[in-house]
């Protein structure tokens, strides 16, 4: 079985694949003080509930944009599971991808996989909205390469600063409102962060499409990507995107 980890600036992901087969997947938060040790009982536990065993597995690969937490990571596949994890963004690692843009190095190892996994899943040409820390677009050619794309500040993001910088605000849960016009102050903060984002999230597509002078199917991914669904350009939800293209860098990288 394979172990595949992203870990991006809020939240780690954990998943066991068996070839094809998503047989789990765990959340965490991103720390960088966690340890190996501490990851391991953690993981043993989750794993134990869906009748897994750390034993099983045989294979690791990794996408991490926080460094801090990449020792512990490796560490981890290394100690307690007797495997030399595959590390995105190593020396040697073939990714299947080229990154059309002026600085490649730049680019975060999760976009760089979600364009994997949406070319081979959907082929293209593509643009990947990923509702993380940020909100990117990430525009797939019909090759499948990677052409660059948008950073907007994520949801969450955009509501803690609303909350904070505000005095009368209070905290609020992100939902889908009914009407646009909020009667209240929570409604009001409600309509603003989801329609708003509906909005920027349309906007943004169309103007991906036109610069691109072609259609581009668009793949919404994140934890939560379902919640913003019902935007009028979204055409498929994969909230699983990533871990599948680390699966399949994976199996490229040890099949060479």
């Amino acid at each position: 079985m394979l172990l595949a980890i992203n870990a991006n600036n809020t939240n780690t992901v954990f998943a066991i694949w068996d070839g094809a087969d998503l047989k789990g997947s765990w959340r965490t938060a991103t720390e960088g003080k966690r340890t190996a040790d501490e990851y391991v009982v953690w993981l043993d536990h989750l794993l134990s509930l869906e009748s897994l065993a750390r034993g099983n597995v045989d294979g690791a690969v990794i996408a991490s944009v926080v460094p801090d937490v990449n020792f512990n990571l490796v560490t981890l596949c290394r100690r307690y599971c007797n495997t030399d994890p595959l590390v995105v963004g190593e020396k040697g690692v073939t990714l299947g991808t080229n990154a059309l843009v002026d600085r490649p190095e730049e680019v975060g190892a999760d976009r760089l996989v979600n364009t994997i996994a949406a070319h081979d899943r959907y082929k293209g040409p593509l643009i990947i909205v990923d509702f993380g820390t940020a909100t990117t677009f990430d525009v797939v050619d019909r090759e499948g390469n990677y052409c660059g794309g948008v950073i907007a500040p994520g949801i969450n993001l955009s509501l803690h600063a609303l909350e904070t910088a505000a005095a009368k605000l209070p905290s609020i849960r992100i939902r889908r409102t009914e009407r646009v016009i909020g009667k209240d102050t929570v409604s009001c903060m409600q309509s603003g962060i989801y329609w708003g984002y509906i909005g920027l999230v349309e906007g943004l597509v169309q103007r991906i499409r036109a610069e691109r002078g072609e259609r581009m199917e668009v793949i919404a991914t994140g934890g939560l990507a379902p919640l913003f669904a019902g935007a009028s350009v979204i055409d498929h939800v994969d909230p699983e995107l990533t871990l599948w293209g680390l699966r399949l860098i994976y199996r490229r990288n040890r099949n060479k």
